[in-house]
């Protein structure tokens, strides 16, 4: 093979593929959590400084945490839409797992310890026998009201991500959409809203048994729940995003379009190795060695490449770069030798 042809056939396609979006996923169900979780933030704090409600406190902070979350995750969508550079000849597609990675920083520490420090120094002084600001206050009505509407906002904005999730889960479950979702933004909305909504019931439970019985350990014992909650998130986000920034392979599903597509590729007598390499949530890169004729000319190789390519594409618009390698298949030519022989 010549070298002109051989460096036609090696070419990286640069081009994204037709229709390919390269989008930032999960817009709306971000900005639908951002407002939701401003909004119940700023009620959540003008509770606790009304009440002294240790659950409403921790609360408070979660949202805070939310809502900055959703602010990364909104950075991270744009810086990834950046052009490549000499220095990121492949672009900034994993921003958005960095940032994901960072949501998952956040909510441990600012949301999770936060709540748990919190619990740890309200528990003393109330074994102490210090007054209970939630009890002695006359509006202990208001943190009820304020956690109820909470879960109804807080259930919109749920309600929100999910409407934008399904059409992606392809009858998948929900824990193995959250594990194989190579977009990171409604895997971490889903899984932040989610909590949000068990975080309320555990406030609401905390404040409404204390306010029943008394009893301001159930109060304590609420905000100590909520920042368990939270690290156990963090610590699922932060495993999920880890596997995406050590480099994640397409799904099977997406490997055997590609290698169909490659298979019934005039001129491809087999494919001698084929890998795939998430370089974003929309961009893929696509390495195959794959074998020709041993007799075919420079020519009809750059021409059969040309076409593996554009059939490539065509199966999955995600390969924006791909890299195709041809070898002559030896053992064709032995069993061509091995019939003249014969």
């Amino acid at each position: 093979m010549t070298q002109r042809a051989q460096g036609h056939a090696e070419g990286q396609a640069t081009e994204p593929a037709e229709g390919h979006s390269g989008g930032h996923g999960g817009g709306k169900a971000i900005i639908a959590a951002l407002l939701a979780n401003i909004g119940i933030a700023v009620s959540k704090f003008v509770a606790f400084f009304i009440t002294g409600a240790t659950s409403m406190l921790a609360e408070a902070i979660h949202s805070v945490a939310d809502s900055g979350n959703q602010v990364l995750l909104l950075v991270g969508g744009r810086r990834a839409q950046r052009e490549a550079t000499a220095e990121h000849q492949f672009g900034y597609g994993r921003e958005r797992y960095v940032y994901a990675f960072i949501v998952s920083v956040v909510l441990f520490s600012v949301g999770g310890l936060f709540a748990l420090y919190e619990a740890y120094h309200k528990w003393h002084e109330v074994h102490d026998g210090g007054p209970d600001e939630l009890l002695e206050s006359k509006w202990w009505w208001v943190p009820l009201v304020v956690l109820s509407i909470a879960i109804v906002m807080e259930s919109f904005s749920l309600r929100t991500a999910v409407h934008e999730a399904n059409p992606l889960r392809e009858g998948r479950s929900w824990v193995q959409f959250v594990r194989v979702a190579k977009a990171p933004e409604l895997p971490v909305v889903l899984l932040e809203d989610t909590a949000a909504l068990l975080g309320l019931a555990l406030a609401l439970a905390g404040v409404g048994l204390t306010l029943l019985t008394g009893n301001a350990h159930f109060d304590v014992a609420g905000a100590a729940a909520i920042g368990l909650l939270l690290i156990a998130v963090a610590v699922v986000l932060a495993i999920e995003t880890r596997s995406m920034l050590l480099g994640e392979s397409a799904a099977p599903e997406a490997v055997e379009r590609i290698r169909g597509a490659l298979d019934g590729a005039p001129g491809v007598e087999r494919i001698i190795h084929l890998r795939t390499l998430h370089l974003g949530p929309d961009e893929l890169l696509v390495g195959a060695k794959i074998a020709v004729e041993h007799d075919d000319s420079a020519g009809s190789v750059a021409r059969a490449i040309d076409e593996a390519e554009r059939r490539v594409r065509a199966a999955e618009p995600s390969a924006t770069t791909i890299y195709l390698e041809p070898a002559l298949d030896r053992g064709a030519a032995d069993r061509t030798a091995g019939g003249a022989g014969g």
